[in-house]
């Protein structure tokens, strides 16, 4: 990790110019602050662990070799923000008789300005600046008035966008899934890392790399979909944009945590029914290839248990996998209350402090709750003094947490250098473009019946746009990305694009849910009189319309954390509004708001247009009008299946062979009358206003194994208009020793190609995408026959041709 060390020289010089919160450095700085070095433990020489020319190991050990029992320990817990934990905005003399006095792992969320949570409400949020020098005096306390000196690791959210006052907003994670745009993912954590940097954050929570493999699960809307493949290579992007930046990236939830029984969540996030293979194969396999290929510096430990253990409590998943298999090398830091389950919801340990020993044994780092850090620290003291945890394990532990602080460098550099340059660093103006951006890839369109859109605003004259969701906007602000962000809805957006040349009206019609919901999910109830008089309002209005925009869907309350559904029909009454305003006769666009798939068949049957724009970020409404009206051509592909009915559910790619099959028509079984066949939209589809030809399949192996196979095709834009294509590569094993998925993802590019150019997209297949997890349960390459599929979706493949592997 070479990229974090930094030429700190003129140190001196940098600190010796820092203002903290107004006041000039003290004396106290001087003397500990000198050229290229600073005397931490403030014993009046260079240390080891002071020197910025050491290896990083030797000056972890040098430091752990001076701390106490009480310093190590306080090295393993997070103490959480003001507002959240910390009462406190700024040091205060009471500090001294708090267990921080020792020092402590991270702070979490520091001054942040948290969405919707006015404990949290801070004037050192914004300007940036403030925050900056704010940190920087917090920061500042720990270097200076604890023995050692070991400054703090300050994280942060990131999803969303780094999770912070006025911070550049991305869409929603599965949002950012629909673009399959690898360098705009990049670019989006350059993004989340630089403005952490500036901020005084150095470590950024995110990305999230597990898989939505039950589309009724609520943070579907917080992951890039159920594909391993591709949030792999998102997740990779992400977590290297951040790393650029000299920030760590903590990815998160390790792991098989997205597939609780039955997609409930809250309490009931456990129980995952994953078998030993399918588990490496769908949800280890993105967070293996983004520890190998990124080396993120931080893995958030989830709070499930598999095959009755829980993961926080796991040797097998916290060291086996993560460290000797994987080879990770950051710390590990506990999703909140993990180790407190270990206990209160497992029942595997005799009482709390059992269940301290139990995770750290394990390998967990850092203990993450909202609760104050002694709840940890203190039963861990008790159990080194009883001989129950051995100091080389506290010392391994704590040693993961120092070499990240070094690699950071925050041992070189601990304070942000020049707070002012915040304000210039972090400025709306000059991500604008980008924001635009994201919000505009990430849009798919699903139906286009009889080239029904683009819209011609000089043949539509009168539009009446309708539903709940088109005058939303608390779906704009996550908990885990941007605060005090504008917010303009879709009514905003489609008005000021068509200005003064169409007239548009609004009908609310119903709200998002009905009175009775979520019960209404499986008992209907009559519509009451304002609920009719609502819907017949928005008929009315549709019948002195030309075309009807129904902006209908879900919203916060919904779909989320701690928010799984029983069904995905759109909720309340928009299923009625939506069908009482199609038969007017009026063309009708349904615009879905939504944060995962929902099963939109009677829409799918019968409206004349749908556009998929999931939760964007606060440019989504520029985007989805440009998108109805042809100045933007959609060109985002679904990351995840939409079931017809939750009782298809497990339905989603990859697959095994017949596991998703229709109804058989004659055998066993029935006789294909007694089944709901086949997904809504399947996985990687997605519509556009042109049409792309591929040919020219061509494959380069040489047969063995170990070599890279290198594939290309040719694409071209056969129609009118200029529009971006997501190429994807599908491998098939033709036959293998155990059973492996039918087909698997192995590549995609996005592709922008103005009408009639062509382009020929080259694809590189390395041995690991061609391993299966074997007999003996290790990944191998076996000999035998593959076919490469390369097609516009997972079903809609153009092109098949076979290769070899020999030896």
């Amino acid at each position: 990790m070479d990229f974090f060390r930094r030429d700190f020289k003129h140190i001196s010089l940098v600190v010796s110019c820092i203002v903290l919160m107004g006041t000039d450095v003290s004396a106290q700085q001087k003397s500990i602050y000198h050229k290229g070095w600073i005397d931490f433990n403030k014993n009046g020489k260079m240390d080891v662990f002071e020197d910025p020319s050491q290896p990083t190991d030797a000056r972890v050990a040098d430091l752990l070799s001076q701390m106490t029992v009480e310093e190590k320990t306080c090295q393993t817990a997070t103490l959480y923000g003001y507002g959240r934990v910390l009462k406190d905005e700024m040091p205060t003399p009471e500090w001294k008789n708090e267990i921080w006095k020792d020092g402590i792992a991270n702070i979490d969320e520091e001054l942040n300005g948290l969405a919707y949570h006015p404990k949290s409400d801070t004037k050192y949020s914004y300007p940036y600046s403030r925050h900056a020098e704010a940190i920087n005096a917090i920061q500042k306390w720990f270097v200076e008035e604890t023995r050692l000196g070991i400054p703090v690791d300050f994280s942060n959210e990131g999803v969303h966008g780094l999770n912070h006052d006025r911070a550049t907003p991305l869409p929603s994670p599965i949002a950012i899934g629909s673009t399959w745009n690898k360098s705009l993912v990049y670019e989006g954590g350059m993004i989340v890392g630089r403005e952490a940097k500036a901020l005084g954050y150095t470590n950024v929570y995110a990305p999230i790399l597990d898989p939505s493999r039950d589309q009724r699960w609520g943070r579907v809307v917080e992951t890039y979909g159920e594909d391993p493949f591709l949030i792999a290579e998102l997740g990779k992007q992400m977590t290297l944009g951040i790393q650029d930046q000299h920030v760590a990236a903590t990815v998160k939830h390790f792991a098989v945590y997205s597939v609780p029984k039955g997609g409930r969540d809250g309490n009931a996030r456990t129980d995952p029914h994953v078998a030993p293979r399918e588990m490496q194969s769908i949800f280890l396999y993105p967070f293996r290839r983004v520890i190998q290929e990124a080396h993120p510096l931080g893995i958030m430990s989830s709070y499930n248990d598999w095959d009755g253990v829980p993961v926080t409590g796991s040797y097998y998943f916290l060291t086996e996998l993560l460290r000797e298999k994987f080879g990770f090398t950051g710390y590990v830091v506990s999703d909140s209350e993990a180790v407190e389950f270990i206990y209160t919801k497992y029942h595997v340990a005799t009482d709390a402090k059992d269940a301290v020993r139990q995770a750290f044994e394990a390998g967990l780092n850092v203990r993450t709750h909202f609760t104050m850090p002694g709840a940890f620290i203190n039963p861990l003291r008790e159990l080194v003094k009883e001989g129950k945890v051995s100091m080389k394990t506290l010392d391994s532990r704590v040693s993961d947490v120092l070499r990240v602080k070094f690699k950071l460098g925050l041992f070189d550099q601990p304070y942000v250098a020049d707070p002012k340059k915040a304000d210039e660093i972090i400025d709306p103006k000059k991500t604008k473009d980008f924001v635009v951006d994201m919000a505009r890839q990430s849009i798919v369109l699903l139906k286009n019946d009889h080239n029904f859109l683009p819209l011609d605003i000089k043949k539509t004259g009168k539009i009446l746009v309708a539903g709940p969701l088109a005058t939303a906007t608390r779906y704009l602000i996550s908990r885990y990305g941007p605060s005090n962000i504008a917010t303009p809805t879709v009514l905003d957006g489609i008005k000021n694009y068509v200005g003064n040349r169409a007239q548009v009206s609004y009908a609310k019609g119903c709200n998002v849910v009905d009175a009775t919901w979520p019960e209404s999910e499986i008992i209907n109830t009559p519509l009451t009189t304002d609920e009719q008089r609502g819907i017949d309002d928005a008929v009315q209005q549709a019948k002195q319309s030309d075309v009807v925009i129904a902006v209908l869907g879900e919203d916060e309350d919904q779909v989320g954390e701690a928010k799984s559904r029983t069904g995905l029909d759109l909720p309340g009454r928009q299923e009625k509004l939506l069908e009482a305003l199609k038969a007017t006769g009026k063309p009708v666009l349904l615009v879905l708001i939504n944060g995962q798939p929902l099963t939109i068949n009677w829409a799918n049957r019968y409206v004349d247009g749908i556009i998929e724009a999931w939760f964007p970020n606060n440019a989504g409404a520029q985007a989805i009008a440009e998108s109805i009206f042809g100045d933007y051509n959609p060109g985002g592909k679904l990351s995840i299946t939409f079931p017809k009915t939750t009782g298809q559910i497990e339905f989603n790619f990859p697959f095994k062979p017949n596991s998703q099959a229709n109804q058989p028509s004659q055998g066993p079984n029935g006789y294909g009358k007694t089944s709901v066949n086949g997904a809504l939209y399947p996985f990687g589809f997605g519509l556009s206003y042109t049409t792309f030809s591929y040919s020219n399949l061509t494959i380069n192996c040489d047969g063995h194994k170990t070599s890279d196979i290198q594939v290309g095709v040719t694409i071209q834009n056969t129609g009118k208009v200029k529009g971006d294509e997501v190429v994807q590569l599908y491998l098939k094993d033709m036959v293998s020793s155990v059973v492996t998925y039918d087909t698997q993802l192995r590549g995609f590019e996005r592709v922008s190609l103005a009408p009639g150019e062509t382009k020929t997209v080259k694809f590189t297949l390395h041995p690991d995408d061609l391993s299966l997890f074997d007999k003996n349960m290790n990944w191998v390459v076996e000999p035998g026959a593959f076919e490469v599929r390369m097609g516009s979706s997972s079903e809609d493949i153009r092109l098949k041709k076979q290769f070899t592997i020999t030896d």
